[in-house]
């Protein structure tokens, strides 16, 4: 992982489509053609990732620690939104990303992501591991 000083303002973007099973509707959450929250999350959790891309080294991901969304308007199908992501602390190797999703001008909702930076292979060992020893307590 790059310095504070080099990651600390790195921006990212993301953009989507809304789709009809996009939609709370599709996701048995609402009866509502709204896109539903959790793909907010994930245009913004896109853009976090992307703001890092030149900032991790060889073998080095991240994964969310915390996730704090508020949302403020609602989106249809066909809807075009895009994510922004922008570092705005890091400690160790802990990161915090202000981002916001809009359509057009028109601001759809925001949050704080906290995401850590891991080396994948171990990350994913880890995991791995954990889940054999609970498929063997069963």
């Amino acid at each position: 992982m790059k310095t504070a000083e080099e990651v600390i303002g790195a921006v990212g973007f993301s953009v989507m489509t809304v789709r009809p099973g996009d939609t709370c509707l599709a996701m048995g959450i609402s009866d509502l053609p709204i896109l539903a929250p959790g793909h907010l999350m994930s245009v913004m959790e896109s853009a976090s990732v992307a703001a890092l891309g030149e900032y991790l080294e060889t073998g080095e991901t991240t994964i969310v620690d915390k996730f704090d969304v508020s949302v403020i308007d609602s989106v249809g199908i066909g809807s075009e939104i895009r994510g922004t992501a922008r570092c705005t602390e890091m400690d160790g190797r802990s990161m915090i990303f202000e981002c916001d999703i809009y359509e057009g001008e028109r601001h759809i909702a925001f949050a704080i992501i906290e995401r850590t930076a891991v080396e994948r292979v171990s990350f994913l060992a880890r995991t791995a591991a954990q889940s054999l020893i609970k498929s063997s307590d069963n």
